[in-house]
């Protein structure tokens, strides 16, 4: 018996449920990004300024302007960023192709700041995150926080950032792969 799930995907994969089959973005997001394990800190770097944007909205919407963003933000040069001008946060909040929230852009350049302070203190931004698990993934899903995600968000709010909520922690660590969360169903999902 098909279900409504199956016939959603064409090659007869199962996939994550929030996976859109419509937008050929996302799935390919999902197929081959989210959820793989990211060492490289100018990437750990470009997400996490992506999901501080995406706070309050859905992440499609933020990967449909994903090119646009690493354009408007110097393709997430951490040290350009973190010395971002007023004017310069001008323009962006001009920039019609990306989310113009000057709560969030000014977050940018003062995450860019505090993200620099980890690396020089830890060596990388990688070996800080992953130094929470102990290099090892965690696999769970159907969950939006965790234990771990209230530790790192209320660790990062002391260090000064923004829009870094335990909710966009969690949802970072699974994008980033430190938190492996596909659903049971899907062909990604990681079984026991």
């Amino acid at each position: 018996m098909t279900t409504n799930l199956q016939m959603k995907w064409k090659d007869g994969k199962h996939r994550c449920c929030w996976a859109n089959p419509k937008n050929e973005l996302y799935v390919h997001y999902h197929d081959e990004e989210w959820g793989v394990p990211v060492y490289d800190d100018h990437k750990l770097f470009e997400v996490l300024i992506l999901e501080c944007f995406q706070a309050g909205l859905s992440w499609e919407c933020v990967l449909n302007k994903r090119e646009s963003f690493r354009q408007a933000f110097d393709f997430f040069d951490v040290e350009k960023i973190s010395q971002y001008s007023e004017e310069d946060q001008q323009k962006l909040k001009e920039n019609p192709q990306i989310i113009r929230n000057k709560l969030k852009i000014k977050a940018a350049v003062t995450n860019a700041k505090i993200f620099l302070g980890i690396q020089k203190e830890f060596g990388s931004f990688s070996n800080y995150l992953w130094g929470w698990t102990d290099q090892k993934i965690i696999y769970e899903n159907g969950k939006s926080h965790s234990e771990l995600s209230d530790t790192i968000s209320k660790d990062l709010k002391k260090r000064g950032m923004k829009f870094i909520g335990t909710t966009i922690i969690y949802a970072y660590l699974q994008a980033v792969g430190v938190i492996s969360s596909h659903e049971d169903s899907c062909f990604l999902s990681y079984k026991l």
